[in-house]
């Protein structure tokens, strides 16, 4: 069953389009791009690079200094900065995303993105009592936390509903 929710819209889009929901969602048939949400899951290489560097700083504690390095990058600057084969169809389905996936996909990035600031918080402060057990533990639950987010991502991304437990989105940003 397609559900027909309310798009979001840009700002600035005012609700004026010429695609319709519909039209869109035909449009994304046969590419990465989910036909319900709108969206694609490609968007999180760009968590998933940030996992991987906070994964090898217990055996290269030097690698905080490039942890620290990453930004968070929208939806849509990510796409058009990707290789991506239908980036550009990502960009303008986005847009469309029915605001029941839209709403639920960007409050959980924002957790993503807040996660990873207290992660790397949480790992400098291991690296500063030169523990390696300590560092070992704020490392691996930095990056299986992350994980757990970008779980969520996906299903909100894949659906068919979006679902979000805030109590343990909640938890894990706790300090």
């Amino acid at each position: 069953m397609v559900m027909d929710g309310e798009p979001h819209m840009a700002e600035g889009d005012s609700g004026q389009t010429a695609v319709t929901l519909a039209g869109m969602r035909q449009r994304v048939q046969g590419t990465n791009i989910n036909e319900i949400s709108l969206l694609a899951t490609d968007y999180l290489n760009h968590v998933n690079e940030i996992v991987m560097v906070l994964d090898i700083i217990p055996d290269m504690p030097e690698c905080l200094d490039e942890a620290k390095s990453w930004q968070p990058k929208g939806y849509q600057d990510h796409f058009r900065d990707s290789v991506f084969s239908d980036k550009d169809l990502a960009i303008e389905a986005y847009d469309h995303s029915p605001s029941e996936y839209w709403d639920a996909f960007e409050e959980t990035v924002s957790s993503l993105e807040k996660l990873v600031v207290l992660s790397l918080a949480r790992i400098k402060d291991a690296l500063s009592t030169g523990n390696g057990e300590a560092i070992r533990y704020a490392s691996a639950t930095g990056s299986r936390d992350l994980q757990k987010l970008m779980d969520v991502v996906s299903t909100i991304v894949n659906g068919p509903k979006p679902t979000i437990d805030r109590e343990e989105i909640d938890g894990l940003l706790q300090a």
